[in-house]
């Protein structure tokens, strides 16, 4: 399960949680690591066993140990749950169920098939790598990226209100890359108005990419016929609210189950007040501008003590990378620290929000330090 859980950590955060599968030999050996690369490819359980078809390996009689409870849907990949019958594999030992409804029940489809299931190992840290992806999925809201293209002083456009180019032409590729496998993107009327974004995911040739995302726009102006957020297909939404909780029913409603917050500082900062981020992604050129227009406004914080704390996150390629001039940072939300005289009631509500995401006791043991649209893994 140590393996599966790193293995997981490969794979991006998004709409889909990370899973890794490792599967073991019936003398105890590794096989196959396997774990999800994103929306629309293999679940780590199917890129483990199409590792051993390319490997000839024979599963049968073998066990699957994995992070969640294997799917038993078909969204844009097959059930997870009649791969592993078909593999042959005898055992699956995995951390989690899944809560995700579309993709729950794999348990029972392998139990009636005559596998043997075990769950709750290292259940604890599973629930941990994925903590805001289960929170997401219990909200019924789409799973948030915030991202964020700043100055070593935090500023995201001069005083003139230039902001082209801040970051390098590397992390304006892996921006990119990202939008390409979001649902949609959000930025807020002031943006629009004032940088006039296509707001397109575009490949290294500046050509558009194959997938491309949702345009969302905040806030309670409409958009400028002639704005070029229209694009050549029209699919642009228009979300008249300053309240981040109705923007995401809103694009929850729409089908949007990963969506990637772009700016202005308003709504970077509306998100960030409400606790609504999910993942932070910073890319900090070494600039220094003194003025401007800085990343964040008011978050409501008067004091140290409330201060938001973030954890480096080691998932889709680490914590921190180096994109040409560029620091590309990774982080995910902290668990905030309760007051002295909430301690109890705290720690009482996050077990019961484990316990209702999970369905496993508490107790379990854990490991230490672990931490599109169709859901499921």
């Amino acid at each position: 399960m140590e393996a599966a859980l790193d293995a997981a950590l490969q794979g991006p955060r998004g709409a889909n949680p990370l899973v890794g599968a490792v599967v073991v030999g019936p003398d105890g050996q590794q096989l196959v690591t396997g774990y999800h690369r994103g929306a629309g490819t293999a679940h780590a359980e199917a890129d483990a066993i199409a590792q051993a078809a390319m490997k000839g390996i024979d599963l049968s009689g073998s066990t699957m140990v994995v992070t969640l409870e294997p799917c038993n849907h078909c969204g844009r990949t097959g059930p997870c749950a009649q791969a592993i019958i078909d593999a042959g594999i005898a055992s699956v030992v995995y951390a989690v169920d899944d809560p995700h409804d579309p993709a729950a029940g794999g348990a029972a489809t392998l139990r009636a098939a005559g596998v043997n299931v075990r769950s709750g190992l290292s259940a604890r840290a599973a629930f941990e790598l994925n903590r805001r992806w289960f929170e997401a999925v219990l909200a019924k809201r789409p799973f948030v990226t915030l991202h964020i293209a700043q100055t070593l002083d935090s500023r995201i456009a001069a005083a003139d209100g230039t902001s082209q180019w801040i970051s390098s032409p590397e992390s304006l590729a892996d921006n990119h890359g990202l939008r390409s496998r979001v649902d949609a993107i959000l930025v807020g009327t002031q943006t629009l108005l004032v940088d006039n974004p296509r707001l397109t995911a575009r490949d290294a040739s500046g050509e558009a990419a194959g997938s491309q995302p949702l345009r969302a726009v905040m806030g309670l102006r409409g958009i400028p016929a002639d704005a070029a957020i229209h694009g050549d297909d029209g699919r642009v939404l228009h979300l008249p609210t300053r309240d981040p909780h109705e923007a995401l029913d809103q694009l929850f409603s729409a089908g949007v189950r990963h969506l990637m917050v772009e700016g202005g500082s308003r709504i970077l900062s509306a998100f960030l007040a409400a606790g609504l981020v999910d993942e932070l992604i910073v890319y900090l050129a070494p600039t220094l501008l003194g003025s401007g227009t800085a990343a964040l406004g008011d978050l409501g914080i008067t004091t140290l003590a409330q201060a938001q704390s973030w954890e480096w996150d080691q998932a889709s390629g680490g914590a921190v990378q180096t994109l040409g001039r560029d620091l590309r940072l990774h982080l995910f939300p902290g668990e905030p620290a309760p007051a002295p005289q909430e301690g109890a009631a705290a720690q009482e509500a996050d077990s019961e929000l484990f316990s209702s995401l999970t369905h496993v006791p508490e107790s379990l043991p854990h490991r230490t330090g672990a931490g599109t649209a169709t859901g499921g893994h």
